[in-house]
C-alpha cells in the first residue's frame, strides 16, 4: 500500500518515517522540510498524493483547507483523505463536505498524546465517512484507532475536551512548581504531583515542565478552539480562559494581545 505524508513537521515526518520502516511505500511533500531516510520526496501535494491509497495530512490547521484543494483532483477514487490537524468540529466538517463533493472518503482523526513519546503507535480516535476504513487499516499496521462514528467532527471535539484538561493540568502543575522554586521546595513539590498522578507521574510531570513552555504557542491556539468548542457547547469555560491567558504569557504573546476567538 502506497501512503502520502503531506507536511514533515514533527509529527509528519515521524509517521512517514516510521510507516516506511514497516514496509509501506511512502511518498511525502514539504517545502521545507526534507523528507526522512525511505521517504520519497515529491515536487508538490499533488505528486505526492498520486496513487496513494490513504493520504495523512498534517499540516496544521491554517494550511488544511488549502492542502485539501490541492490534493483531491490527483487522489485515487478509492482513497482515503485523514485529516490528522487539530481544529474544530465546524473546520472538519467543512473539510468533510469538501471531499465528499469530490466522492472521496473523509478521515477527522484525533491524536490523543505527543507523537514523539510513543511515534507511531500514539492512540487516535477516528470519525468522519471514511473511519471504518480508516481503522481497518490502521488495524492492520499495528496503529491503535478507534472509530466513533461517521460524523466528522465527533473526533475533534473529543481531542479538544481532553486539551482542557490536559492544558488545565499542565498550568497548575508549572503554576505550582513556580512558586514552590521561591520558596526552595521546587523538587518536593515536583514528588508530590507526581506521586498524586500514579507510576506514570514523573514522566508526565517531566514532560509538562519540559514540554509546556517550547510548545506554548502551538497549544493556545488549541485551547482557543477548545473554547469555542465549549462555548458552542452552552457549557461553562472559565478554566479553560485561564490556560489560553496563561499559554500566550508563556509564547511571549502577553495577555494584552486581542482575543482572536
Amino acid at each position: 500500500m502506497r501512503v502520502a505524508v503531506l507536511g514533515l513537521g514533527e509529527a509528519g515526518s515521524i509517521y512517514a518515517a516510521d510507516l516506511a520502516e514497516r514496509g509501506l511505500s511512502v511518498s511525502a511533500s514539504d517545502p521545507l522540510a526534507p523528507a526522512p531516510p525511505g521517504v520519497t520526496p515529491a515536487d508538490d501535494i499533488g505528486g505526492a498524493v498520486r496513487g496513494a491509497a490513504l493520504v495523512l495530512s498534517l499540516v496544521g490547521d491554517e494550511a488544511s483547507e488549502a492542502v485539501l484543494e490541492e490534493a483531491l483532483p490527483a487522489m485515487e477514487p478509492t482513497g482515503i483523505f485523514a485529516d490528522m490537524n487539530t481544529a474544530g468540529p465546524a473546520r472538519k466538517q467543512q473539510l468533510a463536505k469538501r471531499a465528499d463533493r469530490d466522492g472521496i472518503l473523509f478521515a477527522d482523526v484525533a491524536i490523543l498524546a505527543p507523537v514523539p513519546r510513543a511515534r507511531i503507535t500514539t492512540p487516535l480516535v477516528v470519525s468522519g465517512s471514511g473511519a471504518g476504513e480508516l481503522v481497518h487499516v490502521l488495524s492492520g499496521l499495528r496503529i491503535p484507532a478507534t472509530s466513533v462514528g461517521d460524523k466528522a467532527g465527533a473526533a475533534a471535539g473529543l481531542k479538544l475536551l481532553r486539551s482542557v484538561f490536559m492544558k488545565g493540568l499542565a498550568a497548575t502543575v508549572l503554576e505550582s512548581v513556580t512558586a514552590a522554586r521561591a520558596v526552595g521546595a521546587e523538587e518536593w513539590i515536583i514528588n508530590q504531583i507526581a506521586s498524586e498522578l500514579g507510576p506514570a507521574g514523573p514522566g508526565l510531570v517531566a514532560r509538562i515542565l519540559e514540554g509546556t513552555p517550547a510548545h506554548a504557542r502551538r497549544r493556545g491556539l488549541e485551547m482557543s478552539e477548545a473554547r469555542l468548542f465549549l462555548e458552542s457547547l452552552g457549557t461553562s469555560h472559565s478554566m479553560t480562559d485561564g490556560a489560553i491567558e496563561w499559554l500566550r504569557s508563556l509564547s511571549g504573546s502577553g495577555a494584552s494581545q486581542s482575543d482572536q476567538s
